[in-house]
């Protein structure tokens, strides 16, 4: 049994907190530690049996019943904490992105190889979804031969608040960093080179705050594939996540996540369920099967599925894609 201690008890703290405690059986978390932490969550987590509730996330390192620890933080305590984990001799799930600065991963990075023990994963929840896994699973066997043509359809069903992008790093570094992980996992390649076309067209203030919100992303792999994604920040029928990979022998593609697969037919026309609307709706089994991987790897000495050389490249292509929209041309991720 891995016991674990979760930094940070917001949402994404709260979700890991109810995937395992009801879907990961071969782990129990002891101890959640969040600096806000008010009577309303520390009465919610109670009631989830955590044993151990703190303000100071140090308790959780020092604590040597602690097997793993989750870092659920603010993306700008990502990587500081991960070293301390590290160095703690905990495993470490890093929700995505572990930092914005390359510098910053690096020293992670450094920190993993001094410590080759420790398990460490990066949250990119979205390789362990049933359909994208359905792409991968259909390309690693052969069936489409050599992937030639990737498109990643990727759209929220509502703007964020103008005031979150001071916080999040911009449309390419909170938004868009899951599909150029994407694009990695699905070519199973690496990106070389980001070209980018944008545009504010969803809300004037996010223009404002020196971001775009809709976007078309061109993208050279390094197997030879063409890869393209668009995102909007605002498709009014809901939550659309589509992929299509095309190859030498055939294609594979996934249509989006419905309420039902029920058409209705009648003389007014043909018509079926929008998509799922909300991203836990439509991701909640894979953030509990990342979990159940994490746990594993933990728990046998496996590899973990998803580890610092991805969480170093997301943030590359990343900021890459900032650098075109910047210069207007395309740009090489050995520029970084």
């Amino acid at each position: 049994m891995i016991r674990i201690g979760i930094i940070g008890a917001g949402r994404i703290g709260k979700v890991h907190l109810e995937s395992i405690t009801y879907h990961v059986k071969n782990a129990v978390v002891k101890a959640m530690a969040d600096p806000f932490m008010n009577e309303e969550t520390e009465k919610f987590i109670r009631g989830m049996g955590v044993e151990k509730i703190y303000q100071d996330y140090k308790k959780i390192l020092e604590d040597p019943e602690i097997d793993a620890v989750l870092i659920c933080s603010s993306t700008d305590t990502h990587a500081s904490i991960s070293i301390e984990a590290i160095e703690a001799g905990k495993n470490v799930f890093c929700e995505k992105p572990v930092d914005h600065a390359l510098d910053k991963i690096k020293a992670v990075e450094d920190a993993l190889a001094a410590h080759p023990e420790c398990k460490f994963q990066v949250g990119f929840n979205r390789r362990f979804d049933h359909n994208f896994a359905a792409v991968r699973k259909a390309y690693d066997e052969g069936k489409i031969g050599e992937a030639h043509i990737l498109k990643i359809t990727s759209r929220d069903p509502e703007p964020p608040n103008p005031a979150y992008i001071k916080v999040s790093g911009g449309m390419f570094l909170d938004m868009t960093i899951h599909d150029f992980d994407m694009a990695c996992f699905l070519t199973n390649s690496d990106v070389e080179e980001v070209y980018v076309q944008s545009a504010v067209l969803v809300d004037p203030a996010i223009g404002e705050q020196g971001d775009v919100d809709t976007a078309i992303i061109t993208m050279k792999m390094a197997n030879g594939a063409l890869a393209v994604i668009d995102n909007s920040r605002r498709a009014a029928y809901g939550y659309d996540q589509r992929a299509e990979l095309f190859g030498s022998k055939g294609m594979v593609a996934t249509s989006n996540d419905t309420l039902s697969s029920a058409v209705i037919s009648n003389a007014e026309g043909v018509t079926g369920e929008k998509p799922l609307f909300f991203f836990l709706e439509r991701y909640m089994e894979s953030f509990s099967e990342e979990m159940r991987q994490f746990v594993n790897a933990c728990e046998n000495g496996g590899q973990v599925p998803v580890g610092i050389h991805a969480g170093m490249q997301s943030v590359k292509i990343g900021l890459a894609a900032k650098k075109s929209v910047e210069e207007h041309r395309p740009v090489k991720i050995s520029e970084l």
